[in-house]
């Protein structure tokens, strides 16, 4: 993690997929909402559920259940979408909560295991360990600028 090498703390923000518990950095929040219903999209891949007008800006609302094959999709009082800035882009992503906001210390921080080309582990930063707690870490931006996605333009640094 770039930030983590420096020695310096992470906070991340962590919600729930199931049973699992996954942290973004903070700075890439840009709110958190109850879900609403979106406007479909005809011929979209099926993780994406459509779009919503916020304030004036279109925003493409992505499932991360169905994106990650989590099983059965329910939508409840619990569900939220996080409303996140990323390389001047703004995406909604679907979780099944937000649970806390957590500071990770780079002694806490593990890096991704190695599943070969069977699963691809390329948008995980590592694994979080506070005390029973497993956190995976995810590189959102990464996540939303992958080719399947095509959400976010990657921008050349």
């Amino acid at each position: 993690m770039e930030q983590m090498l420096n020695g310096a703390n992470q906070e991340l923000l962590v919600f729930t997929l199931g049973a699992e518990e996954y942290g973004i950095d903070i700075l890439k929040v840009q709110e958190i909402r109850g879900y609403d219903a979106v406007t479909s999209i005809a011929n979209a891949p099926a993780f994406i559920k459509g779009v919503i007008n916020l304030r004036g800006h279109i925003v493409p609302i992505v499932d991360m259940r169905i994106k990650f094959n989590l099983g059965n999709v329910t939508y409840d009082q619990f569900t939220v979408v996080i409303i996140l800035s990323l390389v001047g882009r703004t995406v909604g992503i679907v979780v099944d909560g937000v649970s806390d906001v957590v500071t990770l210390t780079q002694e806490q921080v593990r890096p991704a295991p190695e599943f070969g080309a069977a699963l691809d582990t390329s948008f995980m930063r590592g694994l979080g360990s506070i005390e029973e707690r497993m956190i995976i870490l995810l590189d959102i931006e990464k996540l939303m600028t992958s080719e399947e996605m095509a959400l976010v333009e990657e921008v050349a640094a």
